[in-house]
């Protein structure tokens, strides 16, 4: 094994082959096997825990994992030594991440997570945290969530902006990375309740970067904030992201429960469809009660004296 330091959580994707050298190693090994949900197999010795699942993937876990890579993986399974990098410093922070933005139903929904330990990041790594547009389903979004609000232990900041309250603040800001700024900083805020000594905050980039900064109010003015493309990469805004998914579904499930079919997600045909048959049924009135109505599909809908002006 090259030199560094091997995470106290380590994955990996394995050829079907290679999953067959795996079970007979920890066989060998005295390792105790055993089904699991998507998996192959799972395995445990002494503090050590691996998940072998069917999608490829190797997830190892516990304080005997470098021990499990060096003795096990690499000569026995892989047949070579894996080149690890140093293992880059951690620090507390948080992250922020929105979901709703691009759904003409249904509410905008920011949320702030905290991680504290690289521990607690390894764990969120272990169970499937990832941006939550790369995550299928509406069960594995909610199944992950509750996974991250466990490992977290509660330190989250959520704030869900029905489509009436959504219509009125884009009304009042005229602008829609203005609302998203507000929500950014509200979110975080209501970490910053909690956690009062968070140092640094992670958001992806949207708009002019003094829109956020601009926005935060006293506790989230003493704080690094740090925007960035592609920030779901980190652990934390990737928590962030699935959290504020997760109650996206939860409050487009509500608003559809009282009609025959769910509220589609995004925009489209099928939206635009349901966005007239709610119209022809209850007027602007009624759309505005699901529906943010700054997109071009009300202005399709109910003609050019929809509420605001056309944005996306």
């Amino acid at each position: 094994m090259t030199a560094g330091k091997t995470p106290s959580c380590f994955t990996i994707a394995l050829s079907e082959e290679q999953v067959e050298l795996l079970r007979h190693a920890l066989s060998e090994a005295c390792w105790e096997l055993s089904d699991g949900d998507y998996c192959h197999f799972k395995a445990k010795k002494e503090k050590t825990s691996l998940a072998m699942y069917r999608s490829g993937k190797l997830v190892v876990q516990g304080g005997g994992t470098a021990d499990f890579v060096e003795f096990i993986l690499e000569p026995l399974v892989l047949k070579q030594c894996l080149a690890r990098p140093e293992e880059e410093p951690f620090s507390p922070h948080a992250g922020i991440d929105e979901s709703g933005k691009g759904d003409f139903f249904g509410p905008l929904v920011i949320a702030c997570a905290y991680v504290g330990s690289r521990e607690q990041a390894d764990e969120l790594r272990a169970a499937g945290v990832r941006d939550s547009k790369q995550i299928k389903t509406d069960a594995a979004i909610l199944k992950i969530a509750g996974e991250i609000r466990r490992i977290l232990d509660g330190k989250i900041g959520l704030i869900a902006i029905g489509p009436e309250a959504y219509n009125r603040l884009y009304a009042s800001v005229g602008n829609l990375n203005r609302l998203l700024a507000w929500g950014h900083a509200r979110a975080l805020e209501n970490l910053l309740e909690l956690v009062p000594d968070c140092p640094e905050a992670i958001a992806d980039q949207f708009g002019s970067e003094h829109l956020i900064r601009n926005a935060l109010m006293t506790r989230g003015r003493r704080i690094r904030l740090i925007q960035r493309t592609r920030a779901e990469s980190d652990m934390a805004v990737g928590a962030a992201s699935i959290l504020a998914r997760a109650e996206f579904v939860r409050r487009m499930d509500a608003l559809s429960s009282d009609r025959p079919s769910p509220l589609p997600r995004g925009a489209g045909p099928a939206v635009d469809a349901a966005a007239r048959e709610i119209a022809a049924e209850g007027g602007r009135e009624a759309l505005s009660k699901v529906a943010k109505m700054h997109f071009r599909t009300a202005e399709k809908v109910l003609g050019s004296g929809s509420l605001f002006g056309s944005e996306n």
